[in-house]
């Protein structure tokens, strides 16, 4: 994005009619928040005037009344194209701050942004490149949201059999109108599921772009009478929506992913980055797919993976070896979803690749076959961990690997265990049809 001064803010303000706007932050489970002042008090918002009642706010200590201030990234403020055109609506995303003008260190944001600075003092960059899916899903009569859709596309088909491409066209037409760059838009496999992808980019940037992009695409949607869900695993019988993350990592301006030689495959320090996410992959899932129903999508027999592999041929991989369109070499991880917080996922990913490459990991064998072929004794045989069956064994796994709570901090991990087993233990209470249909005639 661009990076404004606050005269060029005021300017475009006055010239495009901006009546109202919005101060944006994130709480820890990646949901956006925001205050709406008019314009007329933009001035005070740029010098960092406002404050939340933080003990509010998901995540945050409520013990205790505790104010933050909101600092604006001048470099985010857009204009939001799918409000009025007279007396429009623009937007900054805020970085939040202490009364002591320390940055609040349980901020997703600003995990992000130490873990980049950290990265950064050692040499490395990672760009990322998000695939992000979604249904678009009819609503009832009075609005609300269903699981339903007349629907029958499948994997890049086109209209009219694809009843949602205008709307996913409008979607990219609007991300485009804010300035970010996608690369593509598709039909996905399962039908009313769509994708769009993003250009690579830096991990703040990326971060920002994928919370701008989910409201985007609700908002868009529900102009068109449909529900946009990025729930993983809103149907039984299809498959989920994931958001694949394709890395690239820079190294004095080049991508340390590739060979030497340019064969196919990764140099010695990228297998090391892709062993650090392997090994740590199981510590960090409770971040990736943080919902009971994350763990819907991640079953065999759909394109979701279900173990820790790898592989430069195999769809079927955890983790994909492959060259982008531009021929440069990049990883792909599969198994996250976007109902995880982006600036704690990207974070957890930089760190454990990086901790891979300080501690000189070693990948394992590569998957060179189909794993949905292999037995559960064979995949035993090979080594090969499966990953976390459902949110409290996650959670577990979270509490071993100390590289998260080195990451995320004591605090911020401690809490997001707490809250995330609640919502377990209150799943578990639950009664489904499916055990009543089940059991409630035969035991």
């Amino acid at each position: 994005m661009e990076n404004f001064s606050k005269a060029e803010i005021l300017q475009m303000v006055e010239e495009e009619d901006v009546e109202f706007i919005r101060l944006q932050f994130t709480d820890m489970f990646g949901a956006l928040k925001n205050i709406a002042i008019p314009s007329s008090q933009l001035m005070r918002a740029m010098d960092n005037g406002y404050m939340i009642d933080a003990s509010s706010v998901e995540g945050v200590l409520r013990s205790r009344e505790m104010e933050l201030y909101l600092h604006p990234d001048l470099s985010t403020f857009t204009i939001l194209p799918w409000r009025p055109q007279q007396g429009k609506v623009a937007r900054f995303l805020c970085d939040l701050y202490q009364e002591d003008g320390q940055p609040y260190a349980e901020s997703p944001r600003s995990i992000l942004k130490r873990a980049v600075e950290k990265a950064e003092n050692m040499g490395y960059t990672l760009q990322m490149n998000p695939e992000c899916e979604f249904f678009l899903f009819h609503t009832d009569d009075n609005g609300m949201p269903t699981t339903l859709t007349h629907e029958q596309a499948g994997y890049l088909d086109t209209s009219p059999v694809d009843l949602g491409e205008n709307a996913r066209r409008d979607i990219v037409l609007t991300m485009e109108e804010m300035g970010y760059e996608i690369v593509s838009s598709h039909h996905e496999i399962a039908p009313a599921q769509h994708e769009v992808d993003f250009a690579f980019d830096n991990l703040l940037e990326t971060a920002d772009k994928l919370m701008t992009f989910k409201v985007a695409v609700r908002t868009i949607a529900k102009r068109y009478g449909l529900h946009a869900t990025f729930m993983p695993k809103p149907r039984v019988e299809v498959n989920g929506s994931g958001m694949h993350l394709n890395m690239r990592l820079f190294k004095d301006g080049k991508n340390i992913l590739e060979r030497a030689d340019g064969q196919r495959g990764l140099s010695l320090e990228g297998q090391a980055f892709l062993a650090g996410l392997l090994d740590h992959i199981q510590g960090m899932t409770a971040v990736m797919n943080p919902l009971v129903n994350s763990y819907k999508r991640l079953v065999p027999g759909f394109e979701a993976p279900s173990d820790v592999t790898w592989s430069c041929s195999q769809r079927t991989a955890l983790a994909r070896v492959q060259r982008g369109r531009d021929c440069r070499t990049q990883v792909e991880l599969r198994s996250p979803d976007a109902a995880a917080n982006p600036y704690l996922v990207f974070a957890l990913c930089l760190e454990a690749g990086l901790d891979g490459i300080v501690r000189g990991c070693k990948l394992p064998a590569e998957l060179t076959e189909n794993i949905r072929k292999l037995s559960c004794e064979e995949k035993e045989a090979k080594g090969i961990r499966s990953l976390p069956e459902n949110l409290g064994e996650a959670l577990k796994g979270m509490k071993k690997d100390p590289l998260v709570e080195r990451v995320l901090g004591e605090k911020f991990t401690r809490r997001y265990i707490r809250y995330k087993k609640e919502e377990w233990n209150c799943y578990m209470e639950q009664i489904s049809e499916w055990e009543l249909k089940e059991y409630l005639y035969r035991v």
